[in-house]
This record gives C-alpha cells, sequence and structure tokens, in this order.
C-alpha cells in the first residue's frame, strides 16, 4: 500500500495529479466527493478526463475514474486503453480499480489512499491480483498531503451542515 520512497516522483506525474486536482474542485462545487482523474496516453498527452458525478447525475456509476476512462475511450475510438495511465485523486475503488484493468491501462497513478475501499492496495488490491487476466502498475502519494486534505475538508463541512 505505502509509496516506495526510493522513487522519485516525475515532474509529469506531478502536473497530471494536479489537473485531476483541478477536477476535483469542481466536484466539490457541484455537491459531489472531490475526486478527479485524467487518462493520459503513452505520449503524455491527457485524451481524457472526469470528476465525480454521482449527485449531479444522479449515477451510482458516475465516478471520477469511470468518466475519465469513458472519455479516453471515445477519444481514442476504442475501449482498449493500453498504454495509458489513470491518475486519480483518490485509491480508486473495487468498481473503479476494476473499470481500469478491464481497460487494460498500464498504470494507475494515485494521490491519496483509501484505507476504506480502496481497491489498489489498501483494503483489496484488484488491479495486481495474480489473478487477473491484466495487472496494473500502481504509484502512489503523487501530492497525496493536498488530496488528503480536500477530501477532509469536504467531509468536515458535510459532518458540519447536517
Amino acid at each position: 500500500m505505502s509509496h516506495d520512497p526510493t522513487r522519485p516522483q516525475r515532474p509529469a506525474e506531478e502536473a497530471w495529479m494536479e489537473r485531476a486536482l483541478h477536477l476535483a474542485r469542481q466536484a466539490a462545487a457541484d455537491g459531489d466527493i472531490p475526486v478527479g482523474a485524467v487518462v493520459v496516453d503513452a505520449d503524455g498527452v491527457i485524451i481524457g478526463e472526469g470528476r465525480n458525478t454521482r449527485e449531479r447525475d444522479g449515477d451510482p456509476t458516475g465516478h471520477a475514474e469511470v468518466v475519465a476512462l469513458r472519455s479516453a475511450a471515445a477519444a481514442k475510438g476504442e475501449w482498449r486503453l493500453t498504454g495509458c495511465t489513470l491518475v486519480v485523486t483518490l485509491e480508486p475503488c473495487p468498481m473503479c480499480a476494476g473499470a481500469s484493468a478491464l481497460a487494460r491501462v498500464d498504470r494507475i497513478v494515485l494521490g491519496a489512499w483509501d484505507p476504506k475501499m480502496g481497491a489498489c492496495g489498501s483494503v483489496w488490491d484488484i488491479v495486481r491480483d495474480r489473478r487477473s487476466t491484466h495487472r496494473v502498475e500502481v504509484v502512489g502519494g503523487v501530492h497525496e498531503a493536498e488530496c488528503a486534505a480536500m477530501l477532509l475538508e469536504f467531509f468536515a463541512r458535510q459532518r458540519g451542515a447536517g
């Protein structure tokens, strides 16, 4: 689960995560949990973006990762996202981890770990399970403090409003 402290963060990963953070802030403005995601192709170009839209759209599958994967598949014109990286502010849940593996992304770069629903090493490890037909590399902890703080602030406001 933990981030490898010997692996330096790559500037591109940090820039992609900054875009995902921007999308997460948009989700929060709509009353959704602040999670944002981008899909980057093998050349480092963002080809898909998403943010949580469950509340806005009334869609239980409106998770940032699913929205971004759909956007990237539409841009590529196919469902296979081989060579792509999913960058997301929060460790994917089981649904999103499964969708990522089924889309054949090569790598997931995540910000904050999710000790309640994380499926990339925290609670489950769906994307690296040896029984899977496709395994995904996981890079964690990119802008981790900022990603976690945004979520903590959102839930503190939710509890205060209730």
